[in-house]
């Protein structure tokens, strides 16, 4: 090897062992900067969020990632965790690279937008609350529901209308006077519950809520739920 060849050679390795150590101080600066700053983990959007989005499915689809930020570039509310928000919807769109806060979740009733899936259309009854499951229907529920009607002869019958349904938004609950004659005087809580549905079973239960009486059963994805010639006075014990 001739000496033109080593000086070449010696003058690439220090070249490149020059830009390895500035590459590790500018960084080694960097992050000494940062600690400085008292960094915190935020999460930030990786991608645009919907309105109407629940964080539960905004996490599930990867739309969250944990960055580190100066303590002085954290925004208001800003979270770490979408625990505190695994059940609340966003009430405006969110923005890829925004940090995440908790102003911007709330419940459904809270959003001016309807989650409202594809294809799908929203359709609100009111209803008490045993017929609502003393409450425990939230928004993203899925429910049965069953209604307590006049059959043709006369016969009242409670029967399986839907064996699945989402709710879609639930509130606002008012007091509603007790019926005259009843026993009990107090004023009831009735609260409107939002379903979404396709436009056959929209009209199954606006039919329903207008000519019987509707109940929801809360589901989970054990129960089992499934049409069957219903109850009437006739079988009620059989």
């Amino acid at each position: 090897m001739g000496r033109r060849t080593v000086l070449l050679v010696a003058a690439f390795l220090v070249a490149a062992v020059g830009t390895t150590l500035v590459f590790v101080y500018v960084n080694s600066v960097n992050d000494r900067a940062l600690a400085d700053q008292h960094p915190v983990e935020v999460l930030v959007a990786k991608s645009d969020i919907a309105a109407g989005t629940t964080a539960q499915a905004a996490a599930a689809a990867g739309a969250f990632e944990l960055k580190k930020v100066a303590k002085s570039s954290v925004v208001g509310t800003a979270v770490s965790s979408i625990d505190p928000l695994r059940d609340k919807i966003t009430l405006s769109r969110i923005f890829k690279g925004e940090q995440i806060l908790a102003a911007q979740f709330g419940d459904a009733s809270e959003s001016e937008v309807l989650p409202i899936p594809d294809g799908k259309i929203a359709v609100s009854v009111q209803l008490g609350d045993p017929a609502r499951v003393a409450g425990f229907v939230t928004p993203g529920s899925n429910v049965a529901v069953f209604v307590t009607i006049a059959r043709q002869g006369g016969q009242t019958t409670t029967r399986l209308l839907l064996p699945v349904a989402q709710v879609i938004a639930v509130g606002p609950t008012t007091l509603t006077p007790a019926a005259a004659g009843d026993a009990n005087k107090e004023a009831l809580p009735r609260a409107l519950l939002t379903l979404a549905l396709d436009q056959r079973n929209a009209e199954k239960l606006v039919f329903a809520s207008q000519q019987g009486t509707v109940f929801f059963g809360l589901r989970n994805d054990k129960s089992k739920v499934a049409p069957d010639a219903g109850v009437s006075a006739g079988n009620l014990f059989s």
